[in-house]
């Protein structure tokens, strides 16, 4: 039974933190196959080591890193959280877990073998410079791509209901560590932007100096066990 808790803990923060389908690149994660449309494809011949029907609990964090927070300055962009999301003033932002859910199969059976999707609605972070607002929101992980989606509105208007902007790279991560108070704890992952949100940010505010693969900071997640 321990074997099979830390297995469901371990899949739980491997989902939030993308090192499922994680490649040496931001191209290759995006190529695989979208952990929340493959479940759904799954041979019913193929069955989970594990599943967590629904992901409650705690929060996923990043430590800005600062040469981003630099970048942001130099370019006279003020971010800020929104909703439920924190930014302390050691520069970590903070936006609680509010749902999803996860599949763990054996690796090598089926591509990608963690499914599912964590959910941060509510919560998210804004941009603003130059007269523009940019506001990411409810974010999502998808553990099959490694990436992070989200809504992203300027100044009021839906620009991308989902957006891929974040990759995630496992390859930093450190060992699954349990709390005392009754929670897992998955660190190091490298949170990186993504083209798509590089030319949409780029493009609002007007310069070059935001690229595909800037290292955001590096992440954090912590998960009720119960």
């Amino acid at each position: 039974m321990k074997t099979k808790i830390i297995t469901m803990l371990a899949v739980s923060g491997a989902a939030a933190l993308g090192v499922s389908a994680c490649g040496s690149s931001d191209d290759s994660a995006s190529s695989s196959s979208t952990g929340s449309s493959a479940a759904s494809s799954a041979p019913a011949a193929v069955k989970p080591l594990a599943s967590i029907p629904t992901l409650s609990g705690r929060s996923t964090q990043v430590a800005l890193d600062a040469d981003f927070v630099g970048a942001l300055k130099t370019l006279k962009l003020a971010p800020a959280p929104i909703g439920t999301a924190k930014i302390s003033s050691a520069g970590v932002a903070s936006f609680p877990i509010t749902g999803g859910n996860v599949t763990y199969y054996r690796p090598g059976s089926i591509s990608p073998y963690v499914q599912g999707e964590v959910d941060h609605a509510g919560s998210g972070l804004s941009l603003t410079g130059g007269g523009k607002v940019v506001r990411l929101t409810n974010f999502v992980i998808d553990p099959g791509k490694s990436v992070l989606t989200g809504k992203v509105t300027v100044d009021g208007k839906t620009a991308a209901a989902s957006a891929p902007l974040f990759f995630l790279d496992g390859r930093t991560l450190q060992p699954l560590k349990t709390g005392a108070d009754g929670t897992a704890i998955l660190q190091g992952t490298t949170v990186k932007l993504k083209a798509e949100a590089a030319q949409l940010l780029d493009t609002t505010f007007g310069t070059d100096a935001l690229k595909a693969g800037l290292v955001i900071g590096v992440a954090k997640i912590t998960v009720n066990t119960a």
